[in-house]
């Protein structure tokens, strides 16, 4: 009888590494390729994340040159509209918080402290700071980007533009503002706030 009937196959490492490796390995470059870009990617968003004036200073550089761009082109006004909407609605969730105090959390224990003796908690955002500013710099850029292209450059009155603009702007802030009077908070946190001992006499 033969020993080796009804044996278990037996694979090879070279075996394995000829089956997979048998394509051409367009799709394996490729996919690597986009990895290290992300990973370059991330790496750079994450150099960047502690220094905030800097990071913010290129957002406002980035949004002064889409600004002039319009300026000077005379066009894409729609862009710009949309632009300020979005970037507006960054604005309002960047102020809110992440649990809002208008709802009813009675077994959360997350509600803003409305009291002194309250244990002080700091303002959670419901958009922290860094996905603010980068959601900022991508529409900015994307913005930037459309102005090449005449097919976005829809022709309208643009003081009618600017007029909603500033009504939205002026209604959204008035509702926040109400809000954070009303439950008393402030979207501002410099850290926890530190108590002197009274004074003894010895």
């Amino acid at each position: 009888m033969d020993p080796n009937l009804g044996a278990a196959p037996t694979w090879t490492d070279n075996n394995t590494t000829e089956d997979y490796g048998s394509d051409d390995g367009g799709p394996n470059v490729v996919t690597k390729f986009f990895k290290s870009i992300g990973v370059k990617y991330q790496l750079l968003l994450d150099k960047w994340t502690p220094h905030s004036r800097s990071r913010w200073a290129f957002a406002i550089s980035l949004l002064f040159i889409f600004m002039l761009r319009i300026i000077f082109a005379q066009g894409w006004y729609i862009i710009t509209y949309a632009l300020g909407i979005y970037h507006l609605n960054l604005f309002i969730a960047f102020l809110t918080p992440k649990i809002d105090p208008a709802l009813d959390y009675e077994d959360d224990g997350l509600d803003l402290p409305t009291r002194s003796t309250q244990e002080f908690r700091p303002f959670i955002r419901r958009l922290p700071e860094f996905k603010f500013w980068l959601g900022m710099v991508k529409s900015t850029l994307i913005g930037l980007f459309c102005t090449m292209f005449d097919c976005f450059n829809v022709p309208v009155f643009w003081p009618i533009l600017v007029m909603y603009f500033i009504t939205l702007f002026c209604i959204t802030m008035k509702r926040q503002i109400k809000h954070m009077i009303k439950y008393k908070y402030l979207p501002f946190t410099h850290g926890k706030p530190k108590y002197q001992h009274p004074p003894t006499n010895s």
